[in-house]
């Protein structure tokens, strides 16, 4: 077969254009959200016109390959695990490049390819026009799985590199450290393929246009698909010979993309309707609900937090009616599936970053910071709702994990640790999950002891191995270990409820309990002795904001001084190594430093619009949770830089990055929640709450119209958008401002303080009024001055825009008002 690359621009390419700029493209990575169909059928119309210009076998034969065909096949799009280091730790590296200067975890395990690696920066740019050459770009992360595949595969291949390094400009970047550049070209790649994943690879003209784009290439032909030693040789072949037809198509398909993707208030557009809006969205989600262990698809199963806040946010508003219980089940259920499930690691705690299966069984094992944080905040939220301890406990354990194994001393919290790792100290090859598996043989030599009373001479290893499903013959179905990497081995899954399981061996939950504790202690000794999984220690502003977040809420509610002691930590940390003073700017990453110190790169990469709303975001928990105005403050400073760097005052709504970034070839506004809330989703709400806790009523203003700005997709798909959809019903309901006033260390103050926290009431914001005229809170809400404490006891006020219902001392009374 004759591969022929490059677009062929028919006489249909003005219609294909047109179709593109009419259709409405999701901007958001469909592989780290679990609405996989819904992304595609909104995007057909956006493929199809392009696809009606782009007739390259190579795009045909590489990233148009189904979803079905990359799933079983193993090349799963979701994947997100760590292979090697990028070369055999045995070994001297035999090449270096000059990525070995960089911060970055992912850049680092490239810096030893036989490839001429740039960073994404002037210097590559410069250098693909000086010498007239297209510029390869490669994105993936540190814990990308198929990123590492490809590179043991490819980009440790010699043949391979002296054909890239001599041919191309080559650029790798990590997409956590430049979520800009990702955006960008993954918005390529996925209208131009129907899909997309990382590792991406992406052919540009020296002016950055992109041309051509896929996802993993494997180094040789193999069978219908080419290889990327084939692909690179007919790229070199036309764009010698066709190039002006290969930057024409670029630049046509690059304009199509400016006006798919345009996301604005048309003129006279109002709010959408919130009840047809919330009700739409409850609609939606009901109908992808998994019944059996929840969820919303079969397999691979994500946690989505998003989801479920709104499901509960949704309950709330909602509570007399049958929609409203069924909204709160189907949260519950899933959290509860999940806490049950190997998602959850039962010995170290914390959560990997989805299951392969429909029963939350055998993860992917990888565990990311953003997860934590959103999921901390989720289970917290279902304790409030249900009182069901269980909730509180998993709440808890995710943040000891946190705390333990994601945080640097300086306050700042790590990115992610790897699902691979090296089975043995001995091993050269890391697999999948090596690090959290067992054999029933290990179970059995680790707890041999019979327990006095059980029935049948019970050891602990038969109570353990009961309740926790451990099989002598491993428990992991060959569908979920496609390269036979857990065979033989036990992911840890609660099987039965501690009463079934104490009632099957004839002793009490209390003495089961503390069997179960024991164990799981000495398991977690065992695996603090295996060799550890890969930690990227980059530290984002954006996840270290969402993870405050998740220390903040859940200390509020648990009245824990150490949780909130950690998240004041976090937002010192955020405050000393993130925010450039001088500049009045955040900065988006920094890096854990070889003696074991924060470090910066010496052109520090400025923040994106995630940073500042995530980091508002955790602002404002932290404010609530301490009543300390100094990070309330902080919030409406950064609220403000946030609106002056990435406000469209055209269209409205802010752009993801710095929209006057020569680099950056469309200005991007994201439209889906997904494996992390839409920065716009979340700004949303982060206005709202402001103008509440300062008086500014423009804020309020600037949220209508940013919701306005994405009324197509509240309004045709809020599935979409299902955290955006909450603050359309914070519009609606209007948030109640509940004010404490009494003395900030009393006794009584802390009761109806404590009240307030243990309510889930998505639409409020709290304040202490403490008396002092002086306090900026007074100054800036002078009618805190008129609330005052009755008969010297600490007194509530609940209202709305100010307008104060009667006063309560007691925390009984405030329960009461606050669920009318």
């Amino acid at each position: 077969m004759m591969l022929r690359l490059g677009f062929a621009w028919s006489s249909t390419s003005s219609t294909a254009i047109k179709h593109i700029a009419q259709a409405r493209l999701f901007t958001g990575s469909f592989q780290r959200k679990d609405n996989h169909t819904l992304y595609k059928s909104q995007c057909s119309g956006l493929q199809q016109a392009l696809q009606f210009s782009q007739t390259s076998v190579l795009a045909s034969n590489v990233t148009r390959v189904s979803w079905d065909n990359f799933r079983s096949s193993g090349v799963v799009f979701f994947s997100m695990a760590s292979g090697s280091d990028g070369f055999d730790r045995l070994n001297t590296p035999k090449y270096t490049n000059r990525l070995s200067k960089e911060k970055s975890s992912y850049l680092l395990q490239h810096a030893h390819n036989p490839v001429d690696w740039y960073p994404w920066g002037q210097e590559a740019f410069d250098k693909a026009k000086n010498e007239d050459k297209p510029i390869f770009l490669s994105v993936g992360y540190s814990t990308c799985h198929w990123c590492h595949v490809m590179e043991r595969e490819s980009f440790e291949d010699e043949e391979i590199g002296k054909v890239l390094s001599e041919n191309f400009v080559c650029i790798k970047v990590d997409r956590e450290e430049r979520p800009d550049v990702d955006k960008v070209y993954m918005t390529f790649v996925q209208a131009t393929s129907g899909g997309g994943g990382w590792p991406m690879s992406v052919w540009l003209t020296p002016d950055l246009r992109p041309f051509l784009g896929g996802t993993y290439f494997p180094p040789r032909d193999s069978g219908r698909r080419p290889g990327l030693k084939t692909v690179l040789l007919r790229i070199i072949e036309q764009w010698q010979s066709n190039r002006e037809t290969l930057e024409s198509s670029g630049k046509k398909v690059l304009e199509a993309l400016r006006k798919g993707t345009a996301i604005s208030a048309s003129p006279g557009e109002t709010l959408p309707f919130c009840p047809d809006v919330a009700n739409r969205c409850y609609q939606q989600l009901a109908h992808s609900y998994e019944e059996e262990y929840g969820g919303f698809r079969e397999a691979p199963k994500f946690p989505s937090p998003v989801n479920l806040m709104f499901l509960m946010s949704f309950w709330a508003v909602n509570r007399a009616s049958s929609v409203g219980a069924e909204a709160l089940r189907m949260a519950l259920h899933t959290l509860r599936m999940m806490a049950l499930g190997g998602i959850n690691d039962h010995v170290a705690q914390g959560f990997h970053r989805y299951s392969t299966d429909s029963s939350w069984h055998v993860p992917h094992f990888e565990k990311m910071l953003y997860d934590q944080g959103q999921l901390a905040v989720a289970y917290i939220t279902a304790y409030q709702v249900s009182g069901e301890r269980l909730f509180a406990d998993v709440a808890r354990d995710v943040l000891l994990y946190v705390s333990r194994d994601l945080s640097d001393k300086s306050g700042g919290f790590y990115s992610a640790e790897d699902a691979d790792s090296f089975p043995t100290a001995e091993s050269t090859e890391k697999r999948e999950g090596a690090f959290c598996v067992w054999t029933a043989g290990e179970i059995r030599e680790l707890l041999p002891d019979i327990v006095e009373g059980a029935t049948g001479g019970a050891t602990q290893a038969d109570i353990f191995m009961h309740h926790y499903g451990v099989k002598e013959q491993g428990n992991v179905d060959s569908a979920q270990d496609p390269h036979g990497e857990l065979q033989g081995q036990n992911v840890l899954i609660v099987r039965y409820s501690v009463e079934l399981t104490a009632a099957h061996f004839g002793i009490s939950v209390d003495r089961l309990s503390e069997l179960l504790s024991v164990a799981r202690a000495k398991l977690a000794e065992v695996r603090r002795a295996r060799p550890p999984p890969h930690l990227d220690t980059k530290m984002l502003a954006s996840w270290n904001g969402l993870m405050l977040s998740g220390f903040a809420r859940v200390g509020a509610v648990l009245g824990d001084k150490a949780l909130l002691e950690r998240a004041e930590r976090a937002a010192h940390f955020l405050q000393k190594h993130l925010w450039d003073e001088e500049n009045q700017r955040i900065l988006h990453s920094c890096y854990r430093g070889n003696n074991m110190e924060v470090e910066q790169v010496a052109s520090p990469i400025s923040g994106f619009l995630d940073d500042y709303a995530f980091v508002v975001c955790g602002l404002l928990d932290l404010f609530e949770a301490t009543q300390r105005v100094r990070w309330l403050q902080w919030a409406e400073e950064l609220q403000l830089r946030q609106d002056q760097l990435f406000w469209d005052s055209q269209g409205s709504g802010y752009f993801c990055s710095d929209p006057s970034d020569p680099t950056l070839l469309l200005a991007l506004k994201q439209d889906q929640d997904g494996a992390e809330p839409s920065a716009n989703s979340v700004s949303a709400m982060n206005l709202l709450r402001l103008s509440h806790l300062t008086g500014r009523q423009d804020w309020i203003q600037r949220s209508q119209e940013l919701l306005i700005a994405f009324s197509d997709r509240l309004t045709k798909v809020p599935i979409a958008l299902p955290e955006m959809v909450r603050s359309v019903m914070a519009q609606h309901y209007t948030l109640k401002q509940i004010v404490v006033c009494g003395q900030p260390d009393a006794e009584d103050t802390a009761s109806l303080i404590s009240c307030v926290n243990s309510l889930f009431l998505p639409h409020k914001v709290l304040m202490l009024a403490d008396g002092n005229t002086e306090n900026v809170l007074n100054q800036k809400l002078p009618i805190l001055s008129t609330l005052v404490s009755l008969d010297g006891k600490a007194t509530a006020y609940v209202c709305k825009n100010f307008t104060c219902a009667l006063p309560v001392t007691c925390p009984q009374e405030l329960r009461r008002l606050l669920l009318e």
